[in-house]
């Protein structure tokens, strides 16, 4: 059984799901996983491969839904996407997009962050 947060979390998918397709994306694959994490939307969008991170939150606090995808988290999400791109020998340009839902409000944050800026430790 979902629990209250998992709820939420996968209504927040499912509202993403419906923007993005309203915004012309093609939706591909939702909830890949792999050993490195999980991606909660692959898409296309024209000619680009988008990984897509949904973040959900009810208050602006602490950063809100923009500041809770992490380096740590887009670190994850680039591994991840490097996984699905071999296995899927894609050769489409690539970006990583984020919706963010906070206060019942739906933003689309294209390029939101890079793949180079994630690969490269930080010292």
């Amino acid at each position: 059984m979902m629990n209250r947060r998992e709820w939420i979390g996968k209504e927040g998918e499912r509202l993403a799901c419906e923007y993005l397709r309203a915004h012309g994306y093609a939706l591909i694959e939702r909830n890949w996983r792999c050993p490195f994490g999980e991606i909660d939307i692959i898409a296309r969008d024209g000619d680009a491969l988008v990984f897509v991170e949904v973040k959900r939150r009810s208050r602006s606090g602490y950063g809100g839904a923009e500041g809770a995808l992490t380096i740590h988290k887009q670190r994850r999400i680039v591994a991840a996407a490097r996984m699905y791109i071999s296995q899927s020998q894609s050769d489409l340009p690539v970006r990583f997009d984020l919706v963010a839902i906070e206060e019942g409000k739906m933003t689309l944050l294209k390029g939101a962050f890079e793949l180079e800026d994630r690969c490269t430790p930080s010292l």
